[in-house]
């Protein structure tokens, strides 16, 4: 086995197609193929089922893959620190919740290093698929929150995928809504102000439940409720509609402008107000690369969290 082969693995298994896979790693399809039957000799597995739409891993080939992954990940960290010259492209990617702080870490990360040298992803995207991407690698690092409505389903759920989450700040719930919305003016706003203009809540998928929600109060009953699943659309119904979304009140106006602000929202006792845990997660028992210690510490930056 060698890590030459770990690397075919790995680009079959995120292209899903030997033909695609072979056009990236400039090689021929037959020379793939020869490689990849020769370590599923030598491991004595099969690592794919193989038909005309191209190739999906087995139960064994996707274990086997996490486990290639975090050997190739330690390989690329000793390139990082030792290596010299050559076309090696260090990889780092973060999976978030829709947060303009954690894009905001991002940018400042990315500013640091030759863009020319690393291969740099940040997907905003649905909670599961968060965890899903830490889970299998595709992201180092994944920036989510925990409150008392979900904790328990969500560690759950972070336990069953072997990740573990680290705390970076508490805070309280705030309505997000833009500067000329009706309400901008009031030093916090109730549940009953809100009751006429629509709720905006970020799209969790088909089979989504309450505790992946990104707003608390998910499970109230909405007269108005718009789901979107981007930032900029939310940001343009906020405007257009005067929509709002209840949220961490963090936000960066150097990347979403200076037209919005956040009011605190004033719970009573049938919408009570919520501490948001925000954190990130990662891998049990596994070490950040240097990137990703210098993004968490980006991260506490943008929360304004003393290192």
């Amino acid at each position: 086995m060698t890590l030459t082969q770990l690397h075919y693995l790995m680009v079959i298994a995120e292209t899903n197609s030997l033909n695609k896979a072979a056009e990236q790693l400039y090689m021929s399809q037959p020379s793939l193929t020869s490689a990849m039957k020769e370590l599923e000799r030598e491991l004595g597995i099969t690592l794919f089922y193989r038909s005309g739409r191209g190739v999906t891993l087995t139960g064994d080939g996707a274990e086997f893959l996490l486990y290639a992954k975090q050997l190739y990940g330690q390989y690329e960290n000793i390139l990082e620190k030792y290596g010299r010259g050559g076309s090696y492209k260090k990889k780092f990617g973060v999976s978030t919740q829709h947060y303009s702080f954690a894009v905001k870490a991002f940018v400042d990360v990315a500013k640091q290093f030759d863009m020319s040298k690393y291969e740099f992803a940040i997907r905003e995207t649905m909670t599961a698929a968060v965890i899903s991407d830490v889970s299998t690698m595709k992201s180092e690092i994944g920036v989510l929150y925990l409150c008392d409505f979900n904790r328990k389903s969500m560690k759950k759920l972070l336990n069953s995928a072997s990740l573990e989450f680290h705390h970076l700040i508490d805070c309280q719930a705030y309505v997000y809504i833009w500067k000329g919305h009706p309400l901008a003016k009031e030093s916090s706003i109730t549940f009953e102000q809100l009751k006429d203009y629509p709720c905006l809540s970020f799209e969790q998928g088909d089979n989504s439940s309450f505790y992946l929600s990104e707003e608390i109060l998910s499970t109230n009953e909405y007269s108005q409720m718009i789901r979107a699943n981007d930032r900029a659309t939310m940001l343009n119904l906020m405007v257009g509609l005067n929509g709002y979304t209840l949220c961490s009140g963090i936000i960066c106006e150097e990347l979403n402008g200076s037209d919005y602000l956040t009011v605190p929202f004033e719970d009573d006792e049938r919408n009570q107000n919520s501490v948001m845990e925000i954190g990130y997660v990662t891998r049990k028992n596994s070490t950040l690369s240097r990137i990703g210690g210098l993004y968490v510490e980006e991260l506490k930056r943008c929360l304004d969290i003393r290192l």
